[in-house]
């Protein structure tokens, strides 16, 4: 077995839950199967398999930035409620 009863009771008293005996059982015989299969995972040879942070490849979707004409001052301020010089004056919200 490769965690305890005593552990499993010690997680959840870090991770602040209850559990009945019942529970106990089944999550200390739950998580002894998910470690031996960590155990399983390890004997696999990985030396050809390249790291990767994916399971699959990964490409960029951004499109390459371009330069476009933007809208005129004027017309972006022209339904502004308040403004100040060329910005848009806005109420303070941070004291």
């Amino acid at each position: 077995m490769k965690i305890s009863r005593d552990q499993v009771e010690h997680i959840a008293l870090l991770a602040r839950l209850e559990f009945s005996e019942k529970e106990l059982e089944a999550f200390t015989r739950q998580m002894d199967n998910i470690l031996t299969y960590f155990d399983k995972l390890k004997e696999v040879d990985t030396t050809l398999v390249e790291p990767t942070s994916h399971a699959i490849r990964v490409t960029n979707v951004f499109r390459e930035d371009e330069v476009k004409k933007s809208i005129a001052l004027d017309l972006s301020l022209k339904n502004a409620p308040e403004q100040e010089g060329n910005c848009f004056r806005v109420p303070k919200i941070i004291e």
